[in-house]
């Protein structure tokens, strides 16, 4: 109960953090961000209208389609690979889809795109703004004070912050392209590190494409329905829990150091949800030291 409680507080915390930060944002920004909120809405709206089951046909169908073709297992890499720059989203949802297509040997699918998703940002973004990045790090006392913390750290912390919901996937790949501290090598070491989180949402992918196509629906009995449902629902759970301990790990990792180079460090990993360094302007609350 204590760590229900401590989960939901934690979730709370980070819900009201994100509420504060677009309270902040430009009237643009804020526009931009009405206009995210209002294609899910639509989206919600129409699954609503065309009912889930049509939709989850539709979604099996495709996915069928795609692993019937010789090249498919190409297209899901590139498109793992296109969610996989800031400020795409979907990352989460392309590796369901890869559990869809081909069952738990999408993984392997999965784990490729991915791997080479995330070296493709971190090479690109380093050869296209290291210029940017240099000047806009050596302003900002929370990115110097986070490079100082992952030097000190290492590779355990990479592989934490890996790990975490917080960064998301393409912001946490942004997040390191920035850091120069961090090599090619130790970055695909840590990505390699998290193949066990890819692996189960593969896995939630592949029972939620038997529950979606109606054929194998109907002839499911009972007891299959339920079990192919927990285990559905038992596996999104896992990574909620999974997403708060590791956070919490990656909190305490970061401790060692002094107070304010730790709480500046924390707050450059959730200034990386807002695409700084490489996306945004250069902040205005940056301050030369």
């Amino acid at each position: 109960m204590a760590l229900f409680e401590r989960m939901s507080s934690f979730y709370h915390n980070q819900f009201k953090h994100f509420a504060r930060r677009v309270q902040k944002l430009p009237v643009f920004c804020k526009l931009v961000l009405s206009a995210v909120l209002l294609f899910y809405i639509s989206l919600i709206v129409l699954a609503i209208v065309f009912r889930p089951a049509r939709i989850a046909q539709f979604l099996y169908d495709l996915a069928q389609r795609i692993s019937s073709h010789p090249a498919g297992w190409i297209l899901l890499v590139l498109m793992i690979t296109a969610v996989s720059c800031p400020p795409m989203i979907g990352h989460t949802f392309m590796l369901e889809i890869c559990g869809f297509a081909y069952g738990i040997r999408g993984f392997w699918v999965a784990a490729a795109g991915s791997l080479f998703g995330s070296a493709f940002v971190l090479v690109v973004l380093r050869y296209m703004f290291s210029e940017r990045v240099r000047e806009w790090s050596s302003k900002n006392k929370r990115w110097q004070a986070l490079e100082t913390v992952i030097n000190a750290k290492g590779l355990p912390l990479i592989v934490l912050i890996r790990w975490s919901s917080f960064p998301p996937w393409p912001y946490s790949n942004m997040l390191f392209s920035s850091i120069q501290a961090v090599s090619l090598f130790q970055f695909m070491l840590a990505t390699i590190c998290i193949f066990p989180r890819f692996l189960l949402y593969v896995f939630v992918g592949s029972r939620l494409a038997s529950l979606s196509d109606g054929k194998q629906r109907h002839e499911m009995d009972t007891q299959t329905k339920v079990i192919n449902s927990l285990f559905v629902v038992g596996g999104l759970s896992i990574g909620v829990l999974a997403g708060y301990i590791v956070y919490t790990l990656m909190e305490r990792e970061m401790r060692g150091v002094s107070p304010e180079v730790e709480q500046l460090a924390e707050e450059a990993i959730e200034e990386a949800d807002e695409g700084a360094p490489l996306l945004d302007n250069f902040s205005s609350d940056s301050v030369r030291v």
